[in-house]
């Protein structure tokens, strides 16, 4: 254990901690399709920085959604439909380099907050906008920027990118596969912003190897123990209790503006 340790560069309470979560946020992948990335990185924000809990995400964000984004057959199809919105990711991303890690990462958490309260209120109203033909020429792009912004602020790379595939209204195997190629995009940027900030080197980057393996064995799980639950019911859980977190993580607002000192 204390090689393991030393291997990481982590200690054993963050560890068990890390390989928990992972679990847990491969199971929530694997019964409902997606939020390995917003469960690691909020409950993780509980036990270190958005930017130690992003650096840990990457290898089993890489791995899980471009597993996601193999299957199916419509990816030279949607690369070519999106590509303006995985351009506008990749963009905002970079330009957001940095924000995650200023001022010892307190902004961050309560940018975090804030979009899981936002995600997970629009999930629990099951909230589906719609794009009307014409429009997504020009809500491409700027969903992506506003995407990578969030992503380089918090890690976490579902608002406002997954509300707006559901509105477009794609075939349920296309919309997963869209989903895991916006995913992948989004890691990859993040990857790119992390490495050069050097959050995401030496035992950081092992540690990730390292999550891998419970996020593949919850995701696993999650899969097989997908037709013996309520979607909706878990669903719906699985949004009260992002809810819950983003509401405790968004209470560090009071302790950034120095309210009550």
């Amino acid at each position: 254990m204390p090689s393991l340790l030393a291997f990481v560069d982590m200690n054993a309470t963050v560890l068990l901690v890390s390989l928990a979560v992972f679990l847990l946020a491969g199971f929530v992948k694997g019964v409902i399709g997606l939020g390995l990335p917003t469960v690691a990185v909020g409950l993780l924000s509980l036990v270190m920085s958005p930017v130690q809990a992003a650096a840990l995400l990457i290898v089993p964000s890489m791995v899980t959604n471009g597993w996601q984004l193999a299957t199916g057959g419509a990816f030279l199809a949607l690369a070519r439909r999106l590509w303006t919105m995985l351009a506008g990711i990749l963009i905002g991303t970079l330009a957001g380099a940095g924000f995650m890690g200023a001022d010892g990462g307190r902004r961050a958490i309560v940018v975090l907050g804030l979009a899981l309260m936002l995600y997970s209120i629009a999930g629990l109203a099951a909230w589906t906008p719609t794009v009307r033909p014409g429009q997504e020429v020009w809500w491409s792009p700027v969903i992506g920027l506003f995407t990578g912004l969030v992503t380089a602020a918090t890690g976490v790379f579902v608002i406002p990118a997954v509300p707006y595939l559901q509105a477009l209204g794609l075939p349920r195997d296309q919309l997963i596969q869209a989903l895991g190629l916006s995913f992948t995009v989004s890691t990859l940027a993040l990857a790119v912003n992390l490495g050069q900030g050097g959050a995401f080197s030496g035992g950081v980057g092992w540690a990730s190897l390292v999550v891998l393996v419970p996020a593949l064995l919850g995701m696993a799980i999650g899969t097989r123990v997908r037709g013996l639950v309520r979607a909706a019911t878990f669903r719906r859980c699985f949004f009260i209790g992002l809810l819950l977190l983003g509401l405790h993580l968004a209470w560090h607002i009071v302790d950034l503006f120095g309210v009550g000192r």
